[in-house]
């Protein structure tokens, strides 16, 4: 593999969950070409979700890629893929490297500032199977990544994702936890997120 890739791991202990943390799975340079790239060229939208019968508009931006014939959904809201470009299938590529498992398609978020959020959930939606293993590389601002287990609302999480690294959570995660990117108050730049998993 190429000098792009850095093999420090953090792994987490925590029950019903396995979580790896590589803190630079791409160097500066390759993070910061990568994250002008998405910012410019990716079809960006902004649709509505429905949280207790009330629509609202999602607060970030998003963009689905992937495999012909493999549309998302999730919060009532039903995403069709572009097709693969060249920037997303060489990170797909070094990503599966780590993996060992071929991804089907990319949900790339963007978090224009610090309040642009993703509430509390588990990426469990059926199409992704059982136990779905979910691939999130951060590129541009550093964020506060949640996790809280499902049983004891104690058993807590906090993660701070940087720019260049990759997220690995996979087994019972997504059945036993659930995670958000809180809003803060403090002045903060863009932030894209890729989150790669297989659709079924």
């Amino acid at each position: 593999m190429d000098s792009l890739f850095k093999k420090e791991k953090i792994e987490f202990d925590l029950p019903e969950a396995t979580i790896e943390y590589f803190p630079e799975f791409f160097d500066l340079t390759k993070s910061n070409q990568i994250f002008e790239t998405l910012l410019k060229e990716t079809p960006w939208q902004q649709d509505d979700i429905t949280v207790y019968g009330k629509k609202y508009q999602q607060p970030r931006l998003t963009a689905l890629y992937g495999n012909e014939g493999k549309p998302y959904s999730y919060s009532n809201i039903v995403m069709q893929p572009h097709g693969w470009n060249s920037v997303l299938t060489m990170i797909k590529e070094e990503v599966e490297t780590v993996c060992q498992e071929k991804f089907t398609t990319v949900l790339l978020n963007l978090y224009r500032n610090g309040k642009d959020s993703n509430g509390w959930h588990a990426d469990n939606e059926k199409e992704l199977g059982k136990n779905p293993i979910i691939a999130s590389l951060s590129f541009g601002a550093s964020r506060a990544f949640h996790l809280q287990n499902n049983k004891n609302k104690n058993l807590k999480q906090k993660i701070i994702l940087e720019h260049g690294s990759l997220l690995i959570m996979k087994d019972q995660t997504q059945h036993c936890w659930k995670h958000q990117i809180p809003k803060t108050a403090k002045e903060i730049g863009p932030r894209i997120n890729l989150t790669f998993r297989i659709i079924r």
